[in-house]
């Protein structure tokens, strides 16, 4: 009986594997002896090898030196889309194999590998059982995989990839032992992300295991909150942060650090930012903060970057407390924001904000510091002089230099002190003539501020040198003209691009995407733009469509080309996690990950 039993799990584990193995029947001889034969000239296929990255696999080298591979990810039949790239010499050695990216979830995928074994060339095809998506179960409910539409994708762009981050609902918030301590923002949240790809036929090709990173019992304070941007490295490594703590990872998911925010510092959240210089630049907030003119200590809200080294050692601190002086008192966007989407509270007879230096000390949207007075949401760094540009969604844009001096401030002129009144952009046309602008609105012309805006970055479509920058926002739209529109269905987002002459300090509109599109795509928070130099377009997600609506939250992602505003690519994801909602997203590009 209990040979039959051997012979049946050698026989699954054949048919499971596609390896051949060989068991005795002698079990009187002593141990179980057996004899296995990989598939291919190498090693064995490890899944999930470095145990955060479940769609990837490394063959094992087997302790063979492989050379010039080529990796082929083979699309499922019918027309899937193949995933291809190029593993140097040096990501071969790294790994003590053969890297695999972009597996199919769920799936028996097959993989072509092409590469030179003692001078000969050699084809190898193998076959990589993985598990389904890890879904979330969140009070009992089974949330299914997130669905994507792909609705157009145009020639050229048939093997995009792309990253997004969903941030999802609480598991157990009635559990965080520190939800009435001193803790803000995203300590306070205690939401997990999805964060996953997926190809142009709308299928997941790899996905983050964020169980891995946070603690969903609310035990651990360090494990909480949300992770939220992603930015990548150079060599294709993913720099993101979760409330107290921030992370580089490679897409197989090997850690590079995890580190605990210095002490201090709090509420990592929105923007963990790689400078050049290989240090980082990351949005907090500051604890046991003395507030102006008061007895009075606090944490901060969302206002504080500092600059930290390649050992997490903070070099520099941007206390926009400070560097804005009275300005944190400034409310005239704030009065005009949708109080329904300031926190990502869908209430839908939220009617205003009460704004005063009054209001507890907190994550309220209102002004003073302890308060949501800039709710900084992104930071581009301008090595050209050193200086950082920051989103401040409840101020505007502003650029600051190392001397902690603000520049020039992107927003409309109203409610500034008089000193900061003298640093605002001025607005012209294409030939440089001063627009008719007056308070939050200019007439007979298509330039507009930015509102409530995310992702103020330098573009890469303009040569950023000297005193003229090109910048590329996502503007979200609430407040615009810093009031509330006579009905809600007048409201939009959309993509733009400015062009600032910083020694005339004007500004002029180059570019816009999605005015045109409306209600149905208008998202009042997250979302992101940038310029993807191999293509020619934006990349844009409008992440939080309909989600002022009864509908579920959609997320839409679009390539447009600039030059004629053609959507090369178009998709939309969708969730049923509500409020679940899109922070960003990003392009991967496969011959990147593995070239060192």
């Amino acid at each position: 009986m209990l040979r039959k039993v051997v012979s049946s799990i050698a026989f699954a584990a054949i048919v499971s594997t596609s390896v051949s193995i060989v068991v005795s029947q002698d079990l009187c001889a002593g141990p179980v002896s057996r004899t296995v034969k990989m598939q291919g000239q190498l090693g064995k296929v490890i899944v999930n090898p470095y145990k955060v990255a479940p769609l990837t696999a490394v063959i094992d080298s087997d302790g063979k030196i492989a050379t010039d591979i080529s990796v082929t990810v083979l699309g499922k039949p019918n027309g899937g889309q193949d995933i291809t790239y190029k593993v140097s010499d040096a990501a071969f050695l790294d790994h003590a194999g053969v890297p695999i990216f972009g597996l199919y979830d769920g799936y028996l995928n097959h993989v072509k590998v092409d590469y030179k074994l003692n001078g000969k060339e050699v084809h190898d095809t193998y076959k990589i059982l993985t598990n389904p998506f890890q879904t979330r179960i969140v009070d009992g409910k089974f949330e299914q995989k997130p669905k994507v539409e792909v609705k157009k994708v145009a020639k050229g762009f048939e093997n995009r990839l792309y990253m997004v981050t969903l941030m999802g609902s609480a598991d157990y918030k009635d559990l965080a032992w520190f939800k009435n301590d001193k803790i803000h923002g995203a300590g306070e949240w205690l939401e997990p992300s999805e964060i996953y790809m997926v190809d142009t036929k709308g299928e997941i090709r790899w996905y983050l295991d964020t169980e891995q990173f946070y603690d969903k019992y609310g035990r651990n304070i360090d494990d909480t909150g949300r992770i939220m941007s992603i930015n990548m490295l150079d060599n294709g490594d993913l720099l993101f942060a979760q409330s107290q703590k921030y992370f580089r990872y490679s897409l197989m998911g090997e850690k590079s650090f995890s580190r605990k925010l210095p002490r201090g510092y709090v509420d990592l959240s929105h923007e963990a930012m790689p400078m050049p210089n290989g240090h980082m630049l990351l949005r907090v907030a500051k604890k046991d903060y003395r507030i102006p003119g008061t007895k009075d200590r606090a944490t901060t809200i969302r206002d504080v970057v500092i600059e930290v080294d390649e050992g997490g050692r903070v070099v520099d601190e941007f206390d926009f407390n400070k560097i804005m002086g009275n300005n944190v008192f400034r409310k005239d966007l704030i009065v005009g924001l949708d109080a329904r989407a300031v926190c990502l509270n869908v209430d839908m007879n939220a009617e205003h904000i009460e704004v005063s230096d009054k209001v507890p000390y907190g994550d309220h949207a209102s002004t003073g510091t302890g308060r949501n007075w800039a709710h900084i949401n992104s930071i581009s760094y301008d090595k050209s002089d050193d200086s950082i540009i920051v989103s401040m969604r409840h101020q505007g844009i502003v650029k600051v230099g190392r001397d902690k001096v603000v520049k020039w401030i992107l927003a409309p002129n109203v409610g500034w002190t008089k000193d900061m009144s003298k640093k605002i952009l001025t607005p012209v046309d294409v030939n440089g003539k001063k627009l008719n602008c007056e308070r939050a609105s200019c007439s007979d012309t298509d330039f507009d501020w930015a509102f409530t805006q995310h992702t103020a970055w330098l573009s890469p479509r303009g040569k950023n040198v000297g005193h003229m920058k090109t910048l590329s926002v996502f503007d979200n739209g609430d407040g615009r003209n810093l009031e509330q529109p006579a009905f809600k269905e007048d409201k939009y987002s959309r993509a733009v691009e400015f062009v600032i002459d910083e020694k005339n300090m004007t500004v002029k509109q180059t570019w816009q995407f999605g005015k045109e599109k409306g209600w149905d795509w208008y998202s009042p928070v997250t979302s992101s733009t940038h310029y993807e130099t191999d293509t020619g377009t934006y990349n844009i997600m409008f992440g939080t469509a309909k989600m002022l609506t009864k509908n579920d939250t959609e997320g839409i992602i679009v390539e447009v080309d600039p030059k004629d505003n053609d959507i090369k690519l178009e998709m939309a994801l969708s969730t049923d996690k509500k409020p679940g909602i899109y922070y960003r997203t990003n392009s991967i590009k496969p011959n990147e990950l593995f070239k060192y």
